[in-house]
């Protein structure tokens, strides 16, 4: 007989041939009208592989839970400490808890913890990183999300990247493409781009937005003309680095985050480029630093709290209908970014 502490309700499911939903309702109830030769395969399933309910799923489809579960890349970057901010004060305003954790961008920390706030029978489930380019990872983590709805569970992500749940939808690509059309109107013509890993939705949403921005003005970015580094200050530093130091530096350096951009500026401080004078320098998110650095930062903001605020409403809702909210940014032309001279 299968180990009992390992056997999960879409394992007897898959056993039986049926729903997880079907496979709930005949197991936890004895008066679900179903057919009887379907009831009994599912009861068969459960018997062989030593399957019991479990009273944490119970207390999610009852909403008996408090608990929250909040799964963010890393709180320490502004950017999810202002989302996070949101959804704490709308669960706040329900009596709710919110258990955060961090991923550091890592696909399996992130499985893992999805994993044990469910294990935690968290009412609801926030995802507010970036989905990952990783076809395994997805699989793995689609099938737990799935299993959790079905026993009761609200599902909410923040950018695209998952069809399980409800969805708040950051315009990484407009955004970006109106940043990239402005700095071709300030009469830029030369680019640098430091980007963070490929392997975040986001981050390849957003450089395809710079992309077809300039495109728009008959701007093909090179291999070249695209560091990839870490999505932090530090990462911006080296970015900066790498392309300043070209024997033909770009005109106009563009991160993909604002903390990106407040490292690009600090090493071009301490190297005597001056901001926008030689160099212009732009950003991503509408951090509230973005307005005290100096120079001011040109960015596009997000309304994060707003967005993680959107997010806690939706995880309060039934997961069905599945809801939709678009989210766009706002253009903030600002000193670090100026025509060329």
């Amino acid at each position: 007989m299968a180990d009992r502490t390992l056997v999960r309700l879409q394992d007897v499911a898959a056993r039986a041939g049926v729903s997880i939903a079907t496979a709930s309702r005949m197991l936890s109830d004895p008066d679900y009208g179903g057919r009887a030769a379907l009831r009994e395969r599912v009861l068969a399933a459960a018997a062989e592989l030593g399957y019991r309910a479990n009273p944490h799923a119970r207390a999610l489809a009852t909403s008996s839970s408090t608990n929250v579960g909040l799964v963010v890349h890393d709180v320490r970057d502004s950017y999810f400490a202002m989302l996070s901010g949101g959804v704490i004060s709308v669960a706040e305003r329900e009596d709710l808890l919110v258990s955060m954790v961090c991923t550091y961008r890592d696909p399996a920390r992130e499985l893992e913890y999805v994993k044990r706030l469910i294990g935690q029978r968290v009412r609801a489930l926030v995802l507010a990183g970036s989905a990952f380019r990783d076809t395994a990872h997805n699989a793995a983590m689609r099938a737990e999300l799935a299993a959790y709805q079905e026993s009761g569970g609200s599902v909410v992500s923040v950018t695209r990247g998952r069809d399980i749940g409800h969805l708040v939808q950051i315009d990484n690509i407009g955004g970006m493409r109106g940043l990239a059309g402005a700095m071709v109107e300030l009469g830029h013509t030369s680019f640098g781009v430091v980007a963070g890993p490929l392997r975040l939705l986001a981050v390849r949403d957003r450089l395809q937005g710079l992309r077809q921005g300039l495109k728009d003005h008959g701007i093909v970015l090179s291999r070249d003309d695209i560091v990839y580094t870490d999505l932090s200050r530090e990462g911006g530093l080296s970015g900066a680095q790498t392309l300043m130091s070209r024997p033909n530096p770009p005109g106009c350096l563009m991160t993909l985050a604002d903390v990106m951009a407040f490292g690009a500026m600090s090493w071009l401080r301490s190297n005597g480029i001056a901001v926008p004078d030689e160099v212009s320098v732009t950003g991503f998110g509408g951090l509230p630093a973005a307005v005290d650095a100096v120079p001011p930062l040109a960015t596009v903001e997000i309304p994060l709290e707003r967005v993680g605020e959107t997010a806690m409403d939706l995880a309060l809702r039934p997961p069905s209908p599945r809801h939709v909210v678009e989210v766009e940014g706002t253009l903030a032309r600002r000193a670090s970014a100026a025509a060329p001279r």
